[in-house]
């Protein structure tokens, strides 16, 4: 099983930069991150930084956000954030850059939250344009867009697998192909979706799963969610990229349910 570590999410008792090595150290080859920058656009010293802390640490960035806004302020993503469309265009650059030199393929691009300025329409215009510059963008370097619904946000639009389907159908006709829904298995169940039929119909096309246990948000085996079964189910229908592990947990035993799992 390959697993990558949210290092935005888990281990956050370290300094950013030390996470990556700390990763390493549990055992895990690969890591992802929400954007860790303040900025759109970070300065050559910080991402020198930030590349050199995964290099030096020996694991591959298979993942990373583009810049969400103030996520602690309850932003979720600039996608469909009229008036802040020239700061996303910017941060692609940025972050197909970072993708080029560490190899990365995976980008998230969250949709952002409903305005009430604008109607749902002008946003979503708004949202297939970016999300098509986006593609366009990581293209360039072989990569893939991410889309994930998300929970716990009411006012982010994207709730369910079909939402995002939705969307994605519409960058197709707009001429790309490399928008990919994210399976983030907590919120989908969280939202009330039916995660096994989810996994039927588009496991073979999935972009990345990523998955906490419910309820709490926690490790795998804190709560109810068979995720075992659905990632074999998924593996099983054609799914081939990496697990995130995008939960939280004090980091002395982020990673003990793999100890158990190794046990059995």
């Amino acid at each position: 099983m390959t697993y990558t570590v949210n290092c935005s999410i888990l281990l956050t008792e370290l300094p950013l930069l030390e996470r990556p090595a700390a990763a390493k150290a549990a055992g895990f080859d690969a890591v992802e991150f929400w954007w860790p920058f303040e900025s759109n656009v970070p300065g050559d010293a910080e991402l020198t930084a930030f590349e050199r802390a995964i290099t030096d640490a020996g694991v591959q960035l298979t993942g990373l956000n583009f810049n969400a806004g103030n996520m602690p302020g309850g932003d979720r993503g600039l996608v469909s954030w009229k008036g802040r469309c020239s700061e996303f265009k910017d941060n692609v650059d940025s972050v197909v850059g970072i993708g080029e030199r560490l190899g990365t393929k995976a980008f998230n691009a969250l949709y952002g939250n409903r305005q009430d300025d604008y109607t749902p329409a002008e946003q979503d215009e708004l949202a297939v344009k970016n999300l098509v510059y986006a593609a366009q963008g990581v293209a360039k370097i072989g990569g893939t867009v991410l889309l994930e619904p998300v929970s716990g946000t009411p006012a982010y639009p994207l709730k369910t697998a079909a939402d995002v389907l939705a969307v994605i159908a519409k960058t197709q006709e707009a001429g790309v192909d490399n928008v990919k829904l994210l399976a983030d298995f907590y919120h989908l169940a969280v939202n009330g979706d039916d995660v096994p039929a989810v996994i039927e119909n588009h496991a073979k096309d999935f972009g990345h799963i990523q998955i906490a246990d419910d309820p709490g948000r926690g490790a795998p085996g804190t709560g109810t969610l068979p995720l075992g079964e659905w990632i074999t189910r998924s593996r099983e229908l054609g799914y081939a990229g990496p697990i995130g592990l995008e939960y939280k947990s004090a980091a002395a035993d982020a990673f003990s349910w793999t100890i158990r799992q190794q046990a059995n």
